[in-house]
């Protein structure tokens, strides 16, 4: 593959800790081959996953050195020839990255991965279009299919994503049940509109859940969490209830009651977004963007921003995502 000059590029040689392994390379600029474009990167979100993948402990790794960094913003500068590549050429797309990583100046991808995305959304709002936004719509209503006016019980509802599937419940016309663990995200999901929230520092889950649903328990769970409070969430379950498992922050396992499992036809499942994606036809893919589209229109899927910082800067904004109490996304930016 050819080159055309230079550009930087955030990497990591070794696994540990992000703040501390990654740094700023001068790396070739590759010139896009047939069915892929070449994208110049304008604003990248630093999402868990990310750092995840930097500390080595993701569902699938990179080989080294590599740089992070799976969504973001940018322009479309060089085609490498196709169909796809000319309808994208000189446009404003999201890029959807699983192999190369965003967090660098130019990146080479597919031409299906890049969506043209419409001017009234803003370059903040299109960076993080993918991960927790198509992660929310996904699970609410093509996972579990939450319908109106059920229960829907989620931990860690004051990340970003905890709060998109609020406003989601608020727009399809489910009700929610948010766990946290700190009075100032009671605050926030309060002025979001949830209809319940249980404080881990002050309420019992399970006799609260019991309580709302007159003793029924919920139909449908979300947990990115795990640990003791997953396998609580999973005890709040109703007959023929199902959980989805879409992340670990705790990293301890959940346990589960046998017994609870079997007469009570429960499920806990796996979600992850790259399979779910993987074997999607390209018609789906369309259609879940432009939906994604409508509702970040209508605020529904909107991410709170808190910072964006420059490449040469990335060591504090990887400190500030880890930092607990965190009111929004931090960005990185990659160019202008």
């Amino acid at each position: 593959m050819s080159t055309t000059g230079e550009h930087l590029a955030l990497q990591f040689a070794d696994h540990g800790d992000p703040s501390q392994v990654l740094s700023l390379h001068t790396v070739p600029t590759q010139r896009p081959g047939p069915g892929q474009v070449r994208v110049r990167m304008l604003l990248s979100p630093i999402n868990p996953s990310d750092l995840l993948v930097v500390r080595g402990v993701y569902g699938r790794l990179p080989n080294l050195p590599a740089t992070p960094g799976f969504e973001g913003v940018g322009i479309v500068e060089e085609s490498g020839g196709g169909f796809l590549g000319w309808r994208v050429l000189g446009r404003r797309v999201v890029v959807i990255n699983t192999d190369s990583g965003n967090w660098q100046q130019q990146v080479i991808i597919p031409a299906r991965m890049a969506i043209p995305i419409p001017d009234a959304i803003p370059a903040e709002q299109a960076a993080c279009f993918m991960v927790n936004p198509a992660t929310a719509y996904i699970m609410v209503t093509k996972v579990l299919r939450v319908r109106q006016p059920e229960w829907l019980l989620q931990t860690a509802a004051a990340s970003a994503l905890g709060k998109m599937i609020v406003k989601l419940g608020k727009y399809y016309g489910f009700r929610t049940i948010n766990v946290v663990r700190r009075n100032e995200a009671v605050e926030q999901l309060t002025n979001l509109g949830a209809d319940a929230i249980i404080n881990t520092a002050t309420d019992d889950i399970i006799n609260r859940v019991q309580d709302l649903t007159n003793n029924h328990g919920v139909p449908y769970a979300l947990d990115a969490v795990g640990g003791k409070l997953g396998s609580q969430i999973v005890g709040c379950l109703a007959a023929s209830g199902r959980m989805l498992v879409y992340g670990s922050l705790s990293f301890e396992p959940i346990h589960l009651d046998p017994r609870s499992m079997i007469f009570g036809s429960k499920r806990v499942e796996g979600f992850w977004l790259t399979d779910w994606v993987r074997n999607r036809h390209p018609l789906t893919m369309l259609r879940l963007f432009r939906q994604i589209s409508r509702l970040l229109h209508h605020g529904v899927l909107t991410s709170d921003i808190a910072a964006i910082y420059d490449m040469d800067h990335a060591a504090d904004a990887v400190r500030l995502v880890e930092k607990p109490g965190r009111s929004g996304k931090i960005l990185l930016r990659l160019g202008q």
